[in-house]
């Protein structure tokens, strides 16, 4: 399973309404983490974007 792509990661939080650090908290990651994926400094694991669809209903995993 492939990972989510910065814009996303970005799309997603902004779709569900919260905060970096809502949206941090949501997966239990710390803010900085959030703010690297959303910026392509580091890529976010499936399992992490896969937890934020399923807690949020608002966003769709990556398929691939």
């Amino acid at each position: 399973m492939k990972g989510p792509t910065p814009e996303q990661v970005r799309d997603g939080r902004v779709a569900a309404g919260l905060t970096h650090a809502a949206a941090a908290a949501l997966v239990h990651a710390n803010i900085r983490s959030w703010q690297k994926w959303e910026a392509g400094e580091r890529d976010m694991h499936p399992a992490f974007w896969e937890l934020f669809c399923l807690k949020t209903a608002k966003a769709k995993p990556v398929k691939g």
